[in-house]
């Protein structure tokens, strides 16, 4: 049974279309990549998986029991964390704060922001494993608006990996970075993916960032699928190439 099965899941805005009967899987332990241009649905996608949106149309299956149209506060307790294309930090609290504050909101139970609760403490404890994990200890103490852009988005990265995730959603992780700082965020996630042992959906318009990290890719144009497979696979796809990979080969 897949960890995440889509079923000619459907989103409409009135007369628009922006997920066009999807259907889709994502393994345990796989890392999947979405990829279309501007408009193809990727992030409409995102938002019904993570409860943001309700679908108006198929179904949403995370460990084998329907998750579509539950609370994005439920489904983040289910097992499911995302990113988000325009980085959401609280810029004038502490890097560590920032993923305190993630690993809590697992949390089933009230909590109180104050350093003698169980619940405080072991989120704590996670957050410090989650900025250690993503490189970024030496900048734990940082407000988060200071750090570099890239260390903004891997900070992200760690925020939502505190909440000790089966599926992990990644939009746009390398958005708005250098050459340099894709790199180096294409290195640390190599580095954790490497473990095996998380379940990954990943959103990307650069091709290289997802030939590195992905397995299988589905490719979406105007909210429907028009191809899905593996990586060879797509990248031999006449119809990709054109319109997604310029050809690339």
């Amino acid at each position: 049974m897949a960890l995440l099965q889509l079923d000619e899941l459907t989103r409409r805005f009135s007369g628009l279309v922006a997920v066009d009967h999807v259907s889709l899987q994502v393994e345990e332990g796989e890392v999947r990549a979405v990829i279309g241009p501007n408009g193809a649905g990727k992030s409409t996608l995102f938002n019904l998986i993570t409860g943001m949106m309700k679908p108006s149309q198929g179904s949403i299956s995370f460990a084998g029991k329907d998750i579509a149209g539950l609370s994005a506060s439920r489904i983040c307790h289910r097992g499911i964390a995302r990113t988000f294309q325009l980085t959401a930090l609280f810029p004038q609290m502490t890097a560590r704060e920032n993923v305190r504050l993630a690993a809590q909101a697992r949390e089933h139970k009230r909590w109180q922001f104050c350093g003698g609760s169980g619940v405080f403490s072991a989120a704590g404890r996670r957050a410090d494993t989650a900025l250690e994990r993503l490189g970024l200890s030496a900048v734990a103490h940082q407000p988060a608006g200071l750090l570099s852009h890239g260390d903004q988005r891997l900070l992200e990265i760690a925020m939502a990996l505190s909440q000790e995730p089966r599926l992990l959603l990644l939009d746009e992780p390398t958005q708005g970075l250098s050459v340099e700082e894709t790199g180096q965020t294409v290195e640390v996630l190599s580095g954790l993916l490497a473990e095996g042992n998380m379940s990954v959906l990943l959103v990307e318009h650069d091709m290289e960032v997802v030939f590195r990290l992905a397995q299988r890719i589905t490719v979406l144009h105007r909210g429907a699928v028009i191809a899905d497979g593996l990586l060879d696979e797509v990248r031999q796809d006449a119809g990709v190439q054109t319109a997604y990979l310029g050809g690339l080969t």
